[in-house]
């Protein structure tokens, strides 16, 4: 690798991919901020994940908040993933999808914390697309790699 910095090996370009990894992370606190906030609106404290309807006449609500964050954490690592490894070969590509995957979590997350879960999919399936081309962007990047001389 000689003199050369990892910096110097990623594509210029490079960096729209690192600002949407940041602006994801912003997202994760937004709604990690609302799902605080709606523990204490609908009384649900640490450590129940989740509320019972039984216990709770707002459970469903709080649940529907808890569940859109959790989900969104759930799909975290593999959007980082692809968008990470697909951006070292598409770097504009993957960041445009990670903006629209980012754009699409949100639009679902609202939509979730409505109470009404078929909501979250208004705009939130539109995610999905976008996860499917950063997924062929990171294979791309693994075919030029088994390809190169």
């Amino acid at each position: 690798m000689g003199s050369s910095s990892v910096v110097e090996l990623l594509p210029q370009d490079y960096g729209y991919v690192v600002l949407v990894v940041v602006l994801y992370s912003f997202l994760n606190f937004f709604m990690a901020a609302q799902v605080g906030m709606a523990r204490k609106k609908y009384k649900v404290f640490y450590p129940t994940m989740y509320a019972s309807e039984s216990d709770n006449k707002d459970a469903k609500v709080f649940n529907c908040v808890q569940r859109g964050h959790q989900n969104c954490l759930e799909m975290m690592p593999l959007f980082f993933v692809f968008l990470v490894l697909g951006g070292l070969r598409h770097p504009c590509i993957a960041a445009v999808l990670g903006l629209l995957y980012t754009v699409s979590r949100y639009f679902y997350f609202k939509g979730y914390s409505t109470g009404n879960p078929e909501k979250r999919l208004s705009v939130g399936k539109y995610g999905f697309l976008a996860l499917m081309g950063l997924i062929v962007c990171t294979i791309s990047f693994g075919v030029t790699l088994l390809l190169r001389g």
